[in-house]
């Protein structure tokens, strides 16, 4: 199973770490999910049907499922996501140095669970936190292959009624997985690949 699309991780100065996923292609559809910490270490996935509720609550884990309408608009540089509770505006930056490297690889390569397992010592060296693979729940094997990498310059937003604050790094590290996104707030542009055991 594949899944095309972005990664946005950010953290806000008032505790929630975010972890936006915008799947253009997948298995499931197009679809926007949220998977958001809270200071407290609580886990929580919003998720726009109960079907992608389920696979993703399947592959990860959370401590809550909110299921509901998430969408995301574009406005320039800006996107603004509305979800259950959530609201999140975040404003993207140019692409990284580490961003034009990336953008180099064949796309074969990116998809490639083979070229994934080889380079992802250099992920973990380069970016702590990272991985490019690793176990997923329900015995699945998954795979990361990143292809860009743009900042996140700003955010503002409220998370049931209190306000997010500003743009923090991403510290310490999510907890739905094997891996997080970098401590610094950036969107991924990936192909996820999924093997089923």
């Amino acid at each position: 199973m594949r899944f095309d699309g972005e990664i946005a991780g950010l953290g806000t100065s008032n505790g929630p770490r975010i972890v936006v996923g915008r799947w253009f292609r997948s298995p499931l559809g197009a679809f926007v999910d949220v998977m958001l910490q809270q200071a407290d270490g609580h886990r929580v996935l919003l998720a726009p049907t109960p079907a992608v509720a389920g696979f993703v609550a399947s592959t990860y884990v959370f401590d809550e499922v909110v299921t509901g309408p998430v969408e995301v608009s574009v406005q320039g540089a800006w996107r603004r996501l509305h979800g259950p509770d959530l609201r999140l505006d975040y404003w993207i930056g140019r692409r990284t140095p580490l961003g034009y490297l990336l953008a180099c690889q064949p796309r074969p390569m990116v998809r490639s669970p083979r070229w994934l397992r080889i380079i992802d010592p250099l992920a973990r060296r380069v970016l702590p936190g990272v991985r490019t693979r690793g176990s997923a729940g329900a015995g699945r094997q998954e795979f990361y292959g990143a292809y860009d990498l743009r900042r996140v310059l700003a955010v503002e937003g409220t998370w049931r009624g209190r306000p997010l604050g500003g743009l923090a790094p991403l510290e310490p590290p999510v907890t739905f997985g094997f891996g997080s996104t970098p401590r610094s707030p950036v969107v991924t542009r990936l192909v996820t690949t999924i093997l089923e055991q």
